[in-house]
Order: C-alpha cells, then structure tokens, then sequence
C-alpha cells in the first residue's frame, strides 16, 4: 500500500525533531491533518517498532512543547496496514491560533502553517492577523456565572473509566480562567448549573400536538447527556424476527448514528448564546439541533468530509476521556455511513440533523404468517419477550456480551428487571462472570459464561 502525501496528509519514518513543527502546520491550517508515523517520505509502510513509547511520547511533546493548549485537539491511535503497526494522529484545526513552538514564542521561528503537502513558516503579518482572528470568546475565558462548584458526579464518571481526578485537575481539565477562577466548561461539568438540555415528543409530524416536554439539564454535561442516550434508547425500537436459523433485526433508527449525532449536539453547541441542544421526536422522525452553526472558517464540505475545527475543545477532551467519544472527527462520518448527507440541515446560527424513522421489514411476514397459521406467537416482530433459561443466557454469553446485547437478544426493555431475575442470580451460582470484576458499574462490563 501506499499513502501519498496531500495537504492533510503528513507521512514520517519515525518521530523526528520537527514533528512539533508539523502538528503546529496542521493546527494552524483551516483543514487540520493527519501524521502517519511509520510510513516514508514515498508512501511505503515501514512499521514502529515500540508503538506504546512513540504514542507516549507524541502525546507528551504536543501536550508540553506547543502553545496554546491542544487539549482536545488531537488524537493518536495505532492501525495495521500490510501487517505492520503504525501511529496514526489527527491533528483538528486549532480554535486559538496562531499556535507556536513554546521555546520560540510567537514568531516566524516558531510559527508554521500547511502549504500544500510541506509546512512553512508564517511571516510576522501572517501571525498578526491569524492572532487578530483568534476567538477570544472561547468557553475558557468566560467566568462561570457560579464559584461554589462542585464536581462528584464528573469524578464519578472518570473513576467508572479507571482514572482518578487529583486535586489539581481543574488546572488540568483547563476549568480555569487565566485568573485562576472557574470558567464556563467548569460550569457545564458541575453538579448544577442552569443549563437546560430539551427533550420533547410530538403527536404527529409537525409541532402542533405537544405531548411531552422533558428536561435533561441542570446537572453535568456528561450525566445529562447519558440520560438522553438512555431515553432515547427505550425509544428506539428494535423490530425483530426470530426464524430457525436466528434472530433478524433491523432498528428503527440507527443507534450508532444516534449516539454520535446527540454527542456531537452536546460537545460542539455554542453555549455563549443563549440556546442550548433540543431534542424533538416526531411520529416519522427525530431531530437534534444546536446552537452556533459551523465552526468558524469550516464549509459544509469540509464539515461533511469529516474535517473538525472544535468549538469546544475541553469539552471534548473530557468526554474522550469517560469514552462517550471513541475518535476525534469521525462522528459526522459514522452518521453518513447510514445515512446521506440530506440528514444534514446547515443554518447560520443552528445546524441540524434529522433522522426518518425506518419502517417495520418484517410486517408484511407477520401479516402472512397469521393466514397461514394460527401459530403466530412463533413468529415476532418487535422487542417480544422471549424468557430465556439459564443455558441460554449462558450460551449467548460464550463471547463477553454486554448487559444491553443481552437484553436486546431476548427482547427486553426493562434491563434492571432482566439484570435482577436473570443475570444476578447465575453471577451468584459463578456459572457468569464479569470481565472487569474489579469495577462492577464499569461502563464497559460484559458478562461472559464460564
């Protein structure tokens, strides 16, 4: 294989001394970028021999070598291609350009910009004007409207993902004002705040017959945004078909597509307005919306090709962290790989997404079944409780199987109830076991047969 260098594509050898020069390119250039780091000047893979230290290490020089802080602005991840290992890093657009080499300051020296496939270095009217861009609007630098936070629920969500907070991670998470006080990312994570996170459902297919108003806010980002996920899970239906040879499923709407457009909603919406992310459910649809538009600078082709500018680049640090984002800027990308870019709905000041509900395939099945026999209770369409004996729990568990894989599998909603009745009690007989049974309430627990 051969990965040729473009103007988003940086390919080294090895880690090199000017690799911080070509992150700072690609931070500072509108597009953002990706280094490759085991692959040569002519596209031909090479391999990293010791792939835990260069990813230790790249993370180390971007975090301690470059300012101003790129926390939340750059990913490192290792992938196999031709059967050898290699580092790849995504390098997003930065929100505080002009970014620089911290021993050289804000000068040509330590200024560089992508050029086509090469870095250059900026000239002195160049940094000036980018400087004079810069948003200084950004979430760090405005004061949360509260000082007597607190955080328990944030320290609970990293400890469910094995990390604990020490006491200076306000400093570390960047929750502070260059004067030392809570900023409004910090507010947005506390345990309260105002923020009002909307979720309503209407009867039919415009907005004229509300039939529920619910508010997920007032709470942690990251607490309120995993309650939406929870409901609109339990709203998600999965139409299901149990033949011989297995069970066929089909969602109603895309889960994974879901999860990223809702996240997405959360980490990116502009909280210096004041709008927050709604959440309206149609009888045909569903659609998220936040506030802000594109990110400064960013196109609709940019942003659907999945370039990323963050509008919040702490935010999205921290839900990297507790794992609600698996990779920087592959969100949009998941979305676009079950639905077209329609779905998409760019307006100046808000920027949608909307997801058409699929209809029932196996209703015309059931229709057919019920001439043909009277035994239609074999035949299902939707989650139908089939209550499961232990051996089949335990035969679906054979691979470590997440607690909501299972109770999809036998068509359950109510996953306290199946967890109570039917996994509590074969944990208790040692005939299942957890994978992470150190951390119980590990958000990343399977159950897995003996």
């Amino acid at each position: 294989m051969q990965n040729t260098e473009t103007n988003r594509i940086e390919n080294k050898e090895q880690l090199n001394e000017d690799f911080e020069q070509e992150v700072i390119a690609f931070l500072n250039y509108k597009e953002g970028g990706i280094i490759y780091v085991g692959i040569d000047k002519n596209g031909q893979v090479v391999g990293v021999e010791n792939n835990d230290l260069t990813q230790l290490q790249i993370k180390d020089r971007i975090k301690n070598n470059i300012q101003p802080s790129t926390l939340g602005l750059f990913d490192v991840t290792v992938e196999t291609i031709d059967n050898k290992e290699i580092i790849k890093v995504i390098i997003s657009s930065g929100t505080e350009k002009p970014y620089y080499l911290r021993k050289k300051g804000r000068t040509p020296e330590g200024c560089y910009i992508r050029i086509g496939s090469s870095k250059e270095r900026m000239t002195e009217r160049m940094i000036e004007e980018m400087f004079a861009r810069r948003i200084k609007n950004s979430l760090k630098e405005i004061e949360s409207p509260r000082q007597d936070l607190t955080f328990r629920q944030l320290k609970i969500h990293y400890e469910g993902n094995g990390m604990i907070l020490n006491d200076n991670f306000a400093r570390n998470l960047n929750l502070l004002t260059d004067e030392g006080k809570y900023n409004y990312n910090a507010y947005l994570l506390a345990d309260e705040n105002n923020i009002s996170i909307k979720l309503v459902k209407y009867l039919g297919t415009n907005k004229m017959e509300l039939i529920e108003n619910q508010e997920y806010g007032y709470c942690c980002l990251i607490t309120a945004t995993q309650r939406i996920l929870d409901r609109l899970t339990a709203e998600n239906t999965v139409y299901a078909k149990i033949e011989y040879n297995g069970r066929k499923e089909v969602e109603m709407i895309d889960s994974k597509a879901l999860k990223e457009a809702v996240i997405n909603a959360m980490v990116h919406s502009d909280y210096t307005l004041t709008t927050t992310p709604i959440i309206e459910l149609y009888s045909d649809r569903i659609e998220i919306t936040s506030g802000g538009g594109l990110p400064q600078g960013l196109s609709q082709e940019e942003f659907l090709e999945g370039v990323t500018a963050p509008r919040n680049k702490e935010l999205i640090r921290v839900f990297k962290d507790v794992d609600l984002i698996e990779n920087i800027g592959s969100g949009v990308l998941r979305i676009l790989d079950a639905y077209d870019k329609s779905c998409f709905k760019f307006m100046d000041h808000f920027l949608r997404v909307s997801f058409k509900y699929k209809e029932n395939p196996f209703e015309y099945d059931e229709k057919t079944d019920k001439k043909t026999t009277k035994k239609t209770d074999k035949k299902t369409t939707k989650k139908i409780k089939v209550k499961p004996q232990e051996k089949d729990v335990l035969n679906f568990c054979k691979d470590a199987k997440t607690l909501k894989e299972i109770t999809t599998y036998f068509g359950f909603k109510d996953i306290s109830t199946f967890k109570k009745n039917y996994i509590n009690p074969l944990l208790e007989k040692g005939t299942l076991q957890l994978t992470i049974p150190e951390q119980p309430k590990n958000r990343n627990q399977k159950y897995i047969s003996k």
